[in-house]
């Protein structure tokens, strides 16, 4: 997992390329709007690609456009050229808009609007009220009527994200954006069990192994169950897509692509890598299965960011930290921009760490790398536990 991760040894992905090189191999990564000390899928990409920066990921999504926002685990990151397997959602959110003749009205106007002043957030667009319906994506009730109506568009596919400031997004018509060929392209797997194998099989890819048991790492895929999971698997194995592995000491078997034999030849090896230390975004495609993560690595994590505070066991925004082929702890860290300081509120070591000099350099050198990536040219030193 962490060979293919590119989390162990010599970094595999480096700048620009590097970063849409790693999604594309992921297939997705999950975007979050909570910038704490970098947003979620920044977060993924700092820990595995050498040279990158905040503005990497932003280029490649609104300048280059590479790289497109839609949900699919959850709000995503997603290369460009797989598009056109997103059209069934984009077709089920235009099918759930029917049910609202009064809607076709109100995207008529927000759609002459934007042809002729460009790209707009809901609040630069003048359409007022409170809408209560429920698209094919997402729930909007309540929210302002413009901003439910640009995300009714955008969950068409008739809009795309122009750009983002802040956590407030600014809208675009597709075609403008979208080449031709890859806009209007017809849908590549038209029978909803070959889409769900795709899927299910692109996961597997995302995480480096996955178990045919239910996991947080098959979210928003639809309609899948246990029946339905357990067909999938069995046809990628007849396929040869996918091959099991046992490990010792676990009971479960776990699957892994069989493009990727030879990681796991180097894995059986065992063959001496150069440890790296590096911090692991709280919603990373490497943590996706957290009970696998606890069976392998014998490291449980816990996002506490919607924990109550009283209930909280670290701490708001904590990145699980990485050094080698173990987790060795975990990390709260916060970026204060007014002052260029990223403050380090506390570091924990799991009990089985010990905590050498070899170790202490690593996670020194990481942190000051950690901060150059948040803009922060001073570090407020942490007390360890």
């Amino acid at each position: 997992m962490l060979l293919k991760h590119g989390l162990l040894g010599e970094y595999k992905f480096s700048g620009k390329n590097g970063a849409l090189d790693f999604i594309r191999q992921t297939g997705c990564i999950q975007f979050d709007p909570v910038d704490i000390c970098g947003r979620n899928a920044e977060l993924t990409l700092q820990s595995r690609v050498s040279g990158f920066t905040k503005n990497t990921l932003s280029d490649l999504l609104y300048i280059d456009r590479k790289l497109f926002d839609y949900p699919d685990k959850n709000l995503s990151v997603i290369p460009l050229e797989d598009w056109s397997y997103f059209e069934r959602y984009r077709k089920a959110a235009r099918d759930n808009m029917k049910q609202y003749p009064e809607m076709k009205l109100l995207i008529k106007r927000a759609r002459s609007f934007i042809e002729a002043n460009g790209a707009v957030c809901s609040g630069g667009i003048n359409i007022k009220g409170d809408s209560y319906w429920r698209s094919a994506i997402h729930w909007s009730a309540g929210n302002k009527l413009s901003r439910s109506v640009l995300e009714q568009m955008y969950s068409t596919g008739e809009l795309v994200i122009h750009h983002k400031k802040g956590t407030r997004k600014y809208y675009d018509l597709s075609v403008r954006h979208i080449p031709e060929n890859i806009l209007n392209a017809p849908e590549p797997l038209h029978e909803e069990f070959d889409h769900q194998k795709w899927r299910v099989l692109r996961r597997i890819g995302a995480v480096g192994l996955l178990w045919n048991r239910p996991s947080d790492a098959f979210l928003n895929i639809w309609g899948l169950d246990n029946e339905i999971r357990g067909r999938i698997f069995k046809a990628l194995l007849d396929e040869k897509m996918i091959m099991p592995l046992a490990v010792e000491g676990l009971h479960d078997l776990f699957y892994f692509k069989t493009e990727d034999a030879a990681l796991i030849d180097a894995a059986a090896r065992n063959t001496e890598s150069l440890p790296r230390c590096e911090l692991i975004a709280p919603l990373d495609c490497f943590l996706w299965d957290r009970k696998m993560i606890k069976a392998i690595f014998n490291y449980e994590y816990t996002w506490e960011i919607y924990t109550p505070p009283q209930k909280r066991k670290y701490g708001v925004y904590v990145l699980p930290l990485i050094y080698g082929d173990n987790f060795i702890g975990r990390l709260e860290a916060i970026c204060e921009a007014k002052t260029e300081t990223l403050i380090i509120k506390n570091i924990w070591f799991e009990e089985s760490i010990k905590q050498t000099r070899k170790i202490q350099k690593a996670v020194e050198k990481r942190l000051e790398s950690f901060a150059a990536f948040n803009g922060c040219k001073k570090i407020n030193r942490y007390s360890h536990s």
